[in-house]
């Protein structure tokens, strides 16, 4: 079995790349990316060395390198984890997010069409959905739910969604989407909420947290996640949307909150800073067909996930510290 994941010099792809050499070490990796800001070639060092492994730096919106990595490899599976995927910078620079996220996705898809697969998964996010209010603890996210998007990025990725779908009803290629909650673990990317606050309270600074921080996630270790893709692209149902949710729903100032206690630092740290613009309040899962469908329930509750990421980024100091010095670029351009 042959597998191209795109994006997976990022948090997820990466993480998603090690189960799955774990899990199947027979199987071929073929890992795509364009190593922007936020992807960091030494994430891959654990399997550099594993002659099941490959890596290609390229841009997915490139569609003759695209073509050529297919035609080398003629992959079984695609999963496209690539994406620019910060609200904040889609809403200074939706036109990055268009490119990559849309155009790069239906670059994927036509290799897929030319060259053959038996799965094509993209990965998305509950975002397409929008928000819901926090008032209705009653009400989620089904895969019915319409999309309603708040940000240039979950437009984008809703659009990435329904070219996704149109590819498989005009062309029938095999498709599965999923949409997951806010995923957190290992190698998360330090812009994010849970990583930027565990390196900025190990250094005594501002914990900066937006409006009054009310707003509500569903929370989703990185590895529960994966768990819930392998089962996709090997027994989900063509042409399906699945929705992949933690069942740990959190307010931001309580994740934040959680962190000192567990870092030992006083909450005093805290900063409130002007709201997002567009902030969705609450995004809430409903994970029930994945769950009766493929058997999948998340088994990480959020307390002990988010000690093990502590603890991770306590260990692995060395990682964040070269991404915040920028360092971490010399190994990404060495790459080339």
């Amino acid at each position: 079995m042959k597998i191209i994941v795109t994006g997976g010099a990022g948090f997820i792809g990466a993480n998603f790349i090690f189960y799955m050499l774990k899990k199947y070490p027979a199987y071929r990796i073929i890992c795509i990316d364009k190593l922007t800001y936020a992807g960091n070639i030494t994430t891959l060092e654990p399997v550099f060395n594993n002659p099941y492994f490959r890596f290609v730096r390229t841009d997915i919106c490139d569609r003759k390198s695209v073509e050529r990595i297919f035609e080398d490899e003629k992959p079984d599976i695609v999963v496209n984890f690539a994406a620019e995927s910060h609200v904040d910078r889609s809403i200074e620079t939706p036109e990055i997010f268009l490119n990559t996220n849309i155009i790069g996705t239906e670059v994927l898809m036509d290799a897929c069409r030319k060259f053959g697969i038996s799965r094509y998964h993209q990965i998305s996010t509950d975002e397409v959905y929008g928000d819901l209010p926090l008032d209705r603890p009653d009400l989620f996210f089904t895969e019915n739910t319409p999309l309603h998007t708040s940000s240039p990025y979950s437009s984008s990725k809703a659009g990435a969604d329904l070219l996704v779908l149109a590819y498989h009803r005009t062309y029938g290629l095999p498709v599965t989407i999923s949409r997951c909650s806010n995923n957190y673990g290992p190698y998360h990317f330090p812009e994010k909420l849970i990583p930027l606050m565990i390196v900025n309270a190990l250094h005594d600074k501002p914990l900066p947290v937006y409006g009054k921080g009310i707003n509500i996630r569903d929370w989703l270790y990185v590895e529960d996640h994966c768990r819930a893709v392998d089962l996709i692209i090997h027994n989900g149902r063509v042409g399906e949307v699945y929705n992949i949710g933690g069942h740990n729903e959190m307010s931001n100032i309580d994740i934040v909150k959680l962190i000192c206690r567990e870092l030992n630092k006083p909450e005093r740290l805290i900063t409130y800073v002007a709201d997002r613009k567009g902030h969705d309040l609450r995004y809430a899962i409903d994970p029930t067909k994945i769950q009766q469908e493929l058997g999948w329930q998340p088994e990480t509750k959020f307390a002990d996930g988010l000690k093990k990421t502590i603890r991770w980024y306590l260990e692995n100091r060395r990682w964040w510290e070269d991404i915040i010095s920028g360092k971490y670029l010399d190994a990404n351009n060495a790459a080339l």
